[in-house]
């Protein structure tokens, strides 16, 4: 009989507190999209660091990467097109130094790409036709360049999740799917009990929730199981506060290995860390749940 432990998905953390922490400069409106450009090869140190902690699974650096926000950037359709389908290409060749590692690549909520908090708050004001104008291209883009599975992540409401849960239907490709909430409900204000049911389809093999706070985990991870029958997924913050504004985090925060057990216990099998979790706390937590 197999340990319970041998079921578990152990994630990476965050990949932009990694980068400032080796010393890079993600104040500009691309973020770590940036450093595709500027530097691979940082993006590449984060992800080994990650699987030398304990990380099955390595999350692409382009969550905040998109066509549009290159090109705001100055940079060429075709060159951000290439950009994009870096992130992954980066990933898998660390990936090919730890056999039996997986890469997914990041898709984040409309909102990061606007880079003005909004992706914490939903409701953008935009009609689906564009939000599917958006991920479509993007989704596609990822998907070719050959990741194991998608990570569609930080989702801050129910229009957006019906949107990316369409496409990947059509596309048919694996994804794990996770919302940013605020207790109960997603930033956005919905019940999780009607966010969660948006995206049980076959395709997507774990739903739960990142970037909040560990707080808010446990019972969004029961509700998460409920609705869905799936294996959830939690990757928060260290409970600490985005100031879009000053562009920092604010408060004090816990790591996710001191709440794992319980979260393992709640329906939880697919664990990690978001922002400002870094490679020491998912050794951590690797090591709290071997």
């Amino acid at each position: 009989m197999s340990r319970a432990s041998d079921r578990l998905v152990i994630l990476d953390g965050g990949l932009s507190n990694a980068l400032e922490d080796r010393g890079h400069d993600l104040s500009d409106a691309l973020w770590s999209a940036r450093l595709l450009r500027d530097d691979p090869a940082g993006i590449a140190a984060v992800h080994r660091a990650y699987y030398e902690a304990g990380a099955m699974v390595a999350t692409t650096a382009s969550y905040q990467a998109s066509v549009v926000g290159f090109e705001r950037a100055g940079v060429g359709r075709a060159e951000a097109e290439r950009l994009i389908a870096s992130s992954v290409r980066i990933a898998r060749d660390v990936r090919d130094e730890f056999p039996g590692r997986l890469v997914a690549a990041s898709i984040g909520p409309y909102g990061a790409m606007l880079a003005d908090g909004s992706e914490y708050r939903g409701n953008y004001g935009v009609s689906s036709a564009a939000l599917r104008d958006f991920h479509g291209p993007r989704l596609e883009l990822l998907m070719n360049a050959g990741p194991d599975l998608l990570a569609i992540e930080t989702i801050p409401d129910t229009q957006e999740a019906e949107v990316l849960v369409g496409l990947l239907a059509e596309l048919d490709f694996p994804a794990w799917f996770s919302y940013s909430i605020a207790g109960n409900h997603t930033r956005a204000g919905q019940p999780l009990t009607d966010a969660f049911a948006i995206p049980a389809i076959d395709q997507v093999v774990a739903v739960g929730i990142n970037c909040c706070t560990p707080g808010d985990v446990q019972s969004a991870v029961r509700a998460a199981v409920a609705v869905t029958g799936k294996p959830a997924i939690a990757y928060p913050n260290r409970g600490e506060s985005w100031d879009p504004v000053e562009r920092r985090w604010v408060g004090d925060g816990t790591g996710p290995a001191s709440f794992a057990r319980d979260w393992v216990a709640a329906g939880a099998a697919y664990l990690g860390g978001c922002c400002r979790v870094g490679p020491d706390e998912i050794g951590a937590l690797a090591a709290s749940l071997a």
